[in-house]
């Protein structure tokens, strides 16, 4: 295992690490099954923003013998009620779901405390202003937590935490589809033949998201990757937005190139998934070359399939397209919606529901994506 600094906190964290979404679904055999083999590799980082009380105890007894060899992400924010997970910026529950985080996983300390899940503007300033983000300093100050982190899927508000000077650490959702735009001037060129016919063709990173990598680069704030599979629609080729499947270690590949990443918390559900992911330290160069397979991807695997890169806006009613779109392909990998993606989709301001089928964005939209369809879907599956 290769070990990267984890920005200007310090810590030596290994490139791959454990995220523990998928641990939810496990019992204490299995969780601890899980991560002693991870700890086998060299795994030393890991995140749980679940606020389910038995993951976070079966966490806690899976660490607990070597809890000073692990870098814990431990999330304020995340909270659990009514026998499900949510958000809640209500300092009482905010305050009382973290002392619940850190009996649970039986230690006095989190490493990195996350702010859970900041995607908008106003959300950040919503967290400075009404108290969450003097609730972390305070923490900090007590050493209940080591450094202050935020997560996002957002660049934008991403930046502005990067910018605070207060988070050391961002947890940032990372992949080629999220990524990535054609690289010629010319969008819609990328549909003549002679485009696919270079295989040294490449992508380019859209604006605000390379801009933000390298920001956090330059002022030392680290990275932590989420969603580097994709959920996992990357590694098929029917559910990929680019027509080609990608492999784990491409995908790890990809999110370990961009600035200021010190560590790809990857999903595991069973032990084999983790020697998928942990063979990227000694797998050949040959196969990390992702931009070779999606340079390769045949043009009709763009045509119909929502990138998320945003060209549909502005909406009239203020939908987010790119991202509706984005947590629908992600909650239709599995048969019932994780609740994480249900809760970040509630979170959004405008949902499927508000569309009214006026077709702008279907005249903007450079891969012919039919909106107004995956709105009505979208609308159905989530019930919103």
């Amino acid at each position: 295992m290769k070990y990267r600094i984890l920005g200007r906190t310090g810590l030596e964290v290994s490139e791959i690490g454990l995220g523990g979404e998928w641990l939810e679904r496990q019992s204490a055999e299995s969780v601890k099954s899980m991560i002693d083999r991870a700890a086998e590799f060299g795994i030393n980082i890991l995140d749980c923003f679940m606020s389910n009380p038995e993951v976070r105890d079966r966490i806690g007894a899976a660490i607990a013998p070597r809890r000073e060899k692990w870098v814990v992400q431990g999330h304020l924010c995340s909270v659990w009620e009514n026998g499900q997970y949510g958000k809640s910026r209500d300092m009482k529950k905010v305050k009382f779901f973290f002392e619940d985080l850190l009996r649970r996983m039986k230690t006095d300390y989190i490493d990195v405390g996350m702010i859970h899940y900041v995607d908008t503007p106003d959300e950040y300033d919503a967290v400075v202003r009404d108290g969450v983000f003097d609730y972390a300093r305070r923490l900090k100050e007590e050493g209940k937590i080591r450094y202050i982190g935020l997560s996002s899927h957002d660049a934008r508000t991403a930046k502005m935490a990067a910018a605070s000077g207060w988070v050391d650490v961002i947890l940032f959702s990372v992949n080629p589809a999220f990524d990535l735009l054609p690289s010629n001037t010319d969008i819609m060129s990328m549909f003549e033949e002679a485009v696919y016919a270079d295989p040294k063709l490449g992508g380019a990173i859209q604006p605000e998201r390379d801009d933000f990598y390298r920001f956090c680069d330059r002022e030392g704030v680290a990275l932590t990757v989420m969603k580097c599979y994709g959920g996992g629609n990357l590694l098929k080729e029917k559910s990929s937005p680019f027509g080609v499947a990608l492999t784990p270690l491409q995908c790890i590949h990809y999110a370990l190139t961009r600035p200021a990443v010190a560590s790809v918390l990857a999903g595991f559900s069973e032990p084999k998934h983790i020697d998928e992911a942990v063979a990227y330290e000694t797998a050949p160069p040959e196969s990390f070359d992702y931009a070779s397979v999606l340079a390769c991807a045949p043009k009709h695997a763009y045509s119909g399939q929502c990138l998320y890169c945003g060209h549909c806006a502005p909406c009239p009613v203020k939908i987010d397209v790119a991202m509706v779109n984005k947590l629908a392909d992600l909650a239709s990998f599995s048969n019932e919606i994780p609740g994480t993606i249900r809760e970040h989709y509630k979170g959004l301001v405008r949902h499927a529901s508000d569309c009214m089928a006026c077709g702008q964005c279907e005249k903007r939209c450079p891969f012919g994506v039919p909106v107004a369809e995956r709105m009505r879907a979208a609308a159905a599956r989530f019930g919103l």
